[in-house]
């Protein structure tokens, strides 16, 4: 920790990339690897253009469930230290900027200002018609799936007619909406990983916080700034396959582990 202290006092330009290690410590599920399911489904057999297109009222269903939980979630410590440690440095002309996987805008609600979503957000719809995006914080999103959407196995599906299903806001448009995430066999928004690519190319520190670094592109994030000699920390529950490429690691919840490292470092000024 002192020597990942030292280098975090040099650097100018910072980023952290955060995966669903983080949002789990807020108590949102991951749906990866054991009890990863939502009813008899994998996320990964709900969260595609296929299932969606056979079956919108499940994938719905779905979403509101999901939606409901990351509504009331909190931040916890490890959002709300990268975010102070944002507000601090920029006082001091430096850069904290953050890439995260997740959708569930726990470090927008932390007070993150400097923030790429690649994954989009659970809070904003697409229409399968008109592609108007539009943010939605409604609670439920339509008043067909109230109450629906619960994740035990013997759930029954509630088969919400296509028409109840949330619709499409725009003048004369009414078309099938859908959550404005990137799903499973879809391309990421390439305008936004033209900016990540020119935050990784600037950056002269790297945190790699709460990601297993096996979901693509993400994965090749971190690697590409170690490779180019720029200092990586992975900050996650248990070593990953990239954990012997990164120069620091430190192991244990975000939420113990950030606060240490992104406290103030005693050459700290305010400019």
């Amino acid at each position: 920790m002192a020597s990942f202290r030292e280098v975090f006092a040099k650097a100018k330009h910072i980023v952290v990339i955060s995966g669903a290690g983080i949002s789990a410590e807020s108590g949102l599920p991951t749906f990866r690897g054991a009890g990863g399911y939502w009813r008899k489904w994998k996320a990964q057999d709900l969260a595609t253009p296929q299932a969606f297109a056979y079956n919108p009222s499940r994938v719905w269903e779905f979403y509101h469930y999901r939606r409901e939980m990351m509504q009331s979630a909190a931040p916890n410590p490890g959002h709300l230290a990268i975010a102070e440690c944002e507000a601090r440095l920029h006082k001091q002309g430096r850069r904290v900027m953050v890439i995260t996987q997740n959708i569930d805008e726990l470090h927008r609600k932390a007070g993150t200002k400097n923030l790429l979503e690649i994954h989009g957000s659970i809070f904003k719809t697409r229409c399968t018609s008109c592609g108007a995006v539009s943010e939605n914080h409604k609670s439920p999103i339509c008043p067909a799936l109230s109450g629906k959407g619960a994740p035990e196995p013997e759930t029954q599906d509630a088969t919400i007619p296509v028409e109840k299903l949330p619709r499409c806001e725009e003048a004369a448009c009414g078309g099938l909406l859908r959550p404005h995430v990137v799903w499973f066999g879809e391309n990421l928004d390439p305008a936004i990983l033209e900016e990540v690519d020119r935050e990784l190319a600037r950056c002269d520190l790297c945190l790699v916080v709460g990601t297993s670094s096996v979901v693509y592109p993400a994965a090749m994030f971190a690697p590409q700034v170690s490779a180019r000699g720029v200092p990586v920390a992975e900050f996650n529950m248990e070593t990953t396959p990239a954990t012997n490429t990164f120069r620091f690691h430190f192991q244990g919840p975000c939420g113990k582990t950030l606060p240490e490292a992104l406290a103030p470092h005693e050459t700290e000024t305010v400019s």
